[in-house]
């Protein structure tokens, strides 16, 4: 009998030669069309979602996609996205400022009325719950050829100890030499001279105050600079104040002018969902890092002040009973936005990792400083110290083993270096020094690191170039073990995300990424780069396992050292118990993430969990509270608030 094909086998026949012919003038199209579809069909699998996680994008309508540069979780739940301008100059000038209220459970959105650019502020979380956002924008930086008018940096003084004074924005200052003309940006305040009396001779001394302001020419072009120090008339003073009040400035040039700061702080009311404003800092921060304390307390360190340059060691100290700021009594240096962590005796940890702006041989080795006697004691031996530059810092869990994690980095500036290198200290060791820890998935620098409930910590993306120079972003993620000092790579992102990205651990146990601003699009560096505003979810593997603890009951205060009960189902399971502190994240930047280990004690039907004593492990705020079960798995957080230690 005679062969015949059916109609199905000649349409897969003639399909399979079409493919063949196919393949045969455009191999490679057809490689990654099918490569793509079968990762696509691989990540999907049960098996492969129970091993490596899952990555989804975040459902976000167009009228709620903004830059996000910063992003905080409150104890509500809810995820407060803050872009300001978004490091985009139009919306600076048109006074077009952002803040987005994202709800995870529910997916909503709501747009948040943003009083002042906090682009590039500082934050930290509250005793209260109250976010606390303090420094911004106050003027984009202009490279040398786009400075259109003559301008820099104006002294202003007072030899009036009778009264300070307030010059307004717009007040001109004329050269007594060169008869220019210049005028202020901001309104500046210039307290009253200092007078003091010697008790033995009765003689009065008067020292000038001193203030600074940026100024810049009236008009464009190259004849309205200046080239040496002169001393300047001040416009609209009257009697005394013509004689008591002037300014100074050396040159005035063209040169490239930084980013500049502000002094306003505000706290963000997750409850009534807006600003309040609160006392201004002392010094104008941009790129400043806010460090909770044991006591509540806030320290606001570094930053670009209002005339671009690095704040001098000024640190400062918030209060949220006063709302009001206060300067540690002795100065020390940091680059912009350091690394910055509670240590368990009340004292700072410096990783060395930085976001940015400094010199690149002042205030970047890592060490311990204690801000009351200023004493800072080096941590040595980090590997790649020239390449802490844009590093990620991670207290690992539990926060009790004091040990911590810097992860990646890069050279200082526009540095192409960067490192895959991981170092580790433990500061409980007789002498703390750096150990290097197993090797990132690839040099990066901007890599965003989260602590897991189940203590693994979860590192993500990053670029081997600066901002993504170079199509460098890395579609990598890994989770890291700190028990065994091993990791491993998980499902691959889904964007590639660098500077001004982030991530931060949700109450359901998932983590979000967010951000990403390239430089470039293309490998050749010819296509600007565009802010990546997709927001994704991460499921971890813990989340693809058949079975879940839950929690209930227990109040929502609980103090240090207190003991508290909670209901579960299959208490036996239970095998550990974590207080996990929410993120606030922004710049390869989160000192606030711990995750503390609780002691507890199985019931017949839950488990009572005991807080630990110390305020510098557990500093006073509200917390997420996972149990973990004998799989790995934990539950949902249930909230908890901790409130302050009472003064002995």
């Amino acid at each position: 009998m005679k062969y015949r094909p059916t109609r199905r086998t000649r349409r897969f026949g003639i399909g399979a030669a079409a493919v063949i012919v196919l393949a045969g003038m455009n191999g490679p199209a057809l490689y990654r069309f099918s490569s793509d579809k079968y990762h696509a069909y691989k990540i999907n699998q049960p098996e492969y979602k129970a091993e490596n996680g899952h990555w989804d994008v975040v459902n976000v309508p167009d009228q709620y996609r903004i830059n996000t540069i910063h992003a905080a979780l409150l104890h509500t739940g809810k995820v407060l996205l803050v872009a300001g301008s978004g490091n985009n100059a139009k919306n600076f000038a048109a006074k077009s400022f952002r803040s987005v209220l994202w709800d995870p459970e529910k997916n909503s959105f709501t747009n948040i009325p943003t009083p002042k650019d906090l682009f590039c502020s500082g934050h930290s979380q509250l005793p209260d719950g109250k976010l606390l956002v303090a420094g911004g924008t106050q003027r984009y930086e202009k490279l040398k050829g786009d400075v259109e008018k003559a301008g820099g940096l104006m002294f202003v003084h007072n030899e009036s100890p009778d009264k300070p004074k307030t010059l307004p924005a717009g007040t001109r200052f004329t050269g007594k030499e060169n008869g220019k003309t210049f005028e202020s940006k901001d309104p500046l305040l210039v307290p009253r001279a200092k007078k003091t009396k010697n008790p033995k001779t009765g003689k009065v001394t008067v020292t000038a105050s001193t203030a600074r302001v940026y100024v810049e020419a009236l008009r464009k072009g190259k004849k309205y600079q200046t080239g040496t120090e002169d001393n300047y008339r001040i416009a609209g003073l009257k009697g005394k104040d013509r004689q008591n009040f002037y300014g100074i400035a050396q040159k005035l040039s063209f040169d490239k002018k930084d980013f500049q700061g502000i002094k306003q702080a505000y706290e963000f009311d997750p409850e009534g969902e807006r600003y309040i404003p609160v006392g201004p800092m002392n010094e104008a921060r941009w790129y400043p890092t806010l460090t909770t304390l044991k006591d509540g307390k806030v320290l606001a360190v570094s930053g670009l002040d209002e005339i671009g340059q690095v704040v001098p060691g000024k640190n400062e100290i918030y209060d949220p009973k006063t709302k009001k700021w206060k300067y540690l009594p002795k100065q020390r240096f940091f680059p912009t936005y350091p690394a910055l962590f509670l240590t368990d005796k009340g004292r700072i940890f410096y990783t060395g990792s930085n976001a940015g702006y400094g010199p690149d041989d002042k205030g970047r080795t890592p060490g311990i400083w204690d801000p009351k006697s200023n004493r800072f004691d080096v941590v040595p031996g980090i590997s790649a110290p020239d390449a802490l530059e844009t590093s990620m810092s991670v207290l690992l869990p539990p926060a009790q083993d004091q040990r911590f994690m810097v992860l990646g980095g890069g050279g200082v500036g526009e540095d192409p270096t960067s490192t895959a290198k991981t170092r580790i200290v433990d500061l409980h060791a007789d002498k703390p020094r750096f150990k290097n820890g197993p090797d990132l998935y690839a040099k990066a620098r901007y890599p965003s690191s989260v602590i897991l409930p189940d203590d693994t910590v979860l590192t993500t993306n990053g670029s081997g170039d600066y901002r993504g120079r170079g199509a460098s972003n890395v579609l990598k993620a890994e989770l890291y073990t700190p028990r065994t000092n091993t990791s491993r790579g998980v499902a691959d992102p889904l964007v590639g995300r660098n500077y001004h990205s982030g991530a931060l651990l949700l109450p359901d146990g998932r983590v979000m990424t967010f951000g990403s601003d390239s430089l470039f699009a293309d490998k050749a560096n010819t296509t600007p780069g565009e802010f990546q505003q997709q927001i994704d979810l991460y499921t971890p593997p813990y989340l693809f396992r058949d079975s879940r603890p839950k929690l209930a009951g227990a109040p929502k205060t609980v103090k240090l050292g207190a003991k508290t009960t909670y209901r579960t189902a299959h208490a036996s399971a239970i095998t550990k118990v974590r207080l996990i502190r929410p993120g606030s994240f922004t710049h390869v930047t989160n000192v606030e993430q711990r995750s503390i280990a609780l002691d507890f004690t199985r019931t017949k039907d839950g488990v009572t969990v005991t807080l630990p004593k110390d305020a510098s492990v557990v500093p006073p705020g509200w917390y997420m509270l996972n149990a973990v079960d004998d799989q790995g798995t934990p539950s949902k957080a249930v909230w908890v608030k901790v409130p302050a230690a009472a003064k002995k």
